[in-house]
C-alpha cells in the first residue's frame, strides 16, 4: 500500500500515468490496465464498459474491440470517450478525455499478433453486443460455441489473422487527472490540461 499524500508531479502526464501504471503492475494487482471507457451515441445517452488498456500509441491510450460493437458505433457517431483507471489497493486512479482516433491496420494487426490463440480465435466468432437470442435459454451461447470449434478447425496449424473488423483506438487526452487518496477525505487531485505548447497543470480540491 502506497502511503496516503501528495506525490510528485511531472511535466509529462503521459510519463507520470505509465510510472503509476508500472506501480500497480509490481503491487501484484491482477488487472492492473482494466480501465472503464465511457462513450456517448447519436442521442446524448452515456454509456460505459470495462475494458483493458495497452500502452500508447499517437499519442493516445489504446485499447482494441469489434469495430461493429455498440462502443465502436457510438465512437463513430461522436469521436470522444473518457475513462477511469482505478487501483483500490493503492488507493490511486487517473482519469482521462479526449477525442478518439482509430489506428491503422497494420497497428491492429501488430497487437493482435500478440494475443493468445483462443482470443484471437474467439474474436472471429464473437458479433459482440448483438442480441444472440431472444429469452434465457442459452440457446444463442451454444450457437456460439459451435461457431467457435468451427473457426478453430478452419485455422487448425495456420497463423490466426485479424479480423477486418476488428482493431484499435487511441483516445489522445486533453485532460488527465491524478487522484491519490489521502486522510480524512482530504484526497489529492493533479489536473494536466492540454494546450497549444504542452501541458497546464492544475491543482484541485478533493
Amino acid at each position: 500500500m502506497i502511503r496516503p499524500g501528495t506525490f510528485q508531479c511531472g511535466p509529462d502526464p503521459l510519463r507520470q500515468f505509465d510510472e503509476w501504471a508500472a506501480r500497480a503492475r509490481r503491487a501484484g494487482i491482477e488487472t492492473p490496465n482494466a480501465m472503464a471507457l465511457a462513450t456517448v451515441g447519436r442521442v446524448g445517452a452515456p454509456s460505459v464498459r470495462m475494458v483493458l488498456f495497452q500502452g500508447w500509441l499517437r499519442g493516445g491510450l489504446t485499447f482494441f474491440t469489434n469495430y461493429r460493437s455498440r462502443k465502436a458505433r457510438e465512437l463513430a457517431a461522436s469521436p470522444r470517450a473518457a475513462c477511469v483507471v482505478y487501483w483500490d489497493e493503492l488507493g490511486r486512479q487517473i482519469r482521462l478525455e479526449g477525442r478518439v482516433v482509430r489506428l491503422t491496420r497494420s497497428e491492429s494487426a501488430a497487437y493482435f499478433a500478440k494475443r493468445p490463440r483462443g482470443s484471437q480465435l474467439s474474436a472471429w466468432v464473437s458479433p459482440q453486443s448483438e442480441v444472440l437470442a431472444e429469452g434465457a435459454s442459452w440457446s444463442g451461447r451454444r450457437r456460439l460455441l459451435k461457431e467457435r470449434a468451427r473457426v478453430e478447425r478452419r485455422f487448425t496449424g495456420k497463423p490466426v489473422p485479424c479480423p477486418p473488423f476488428w482493431g484499435g483506438y487511441a483516445l489522445v487526452p486533453r485532460r488527465i487527472e491524478f487522484w491519490q487518496a489521502a486522510p480524512n477525505r482530504l484526497h489529492c487531485r493533479m489536473a494536466y490540461l492540454r494546450g497549444r505548447v504542452g501541458w497546464t497543470v492544475r491543482e484541485l480540491a478533493p
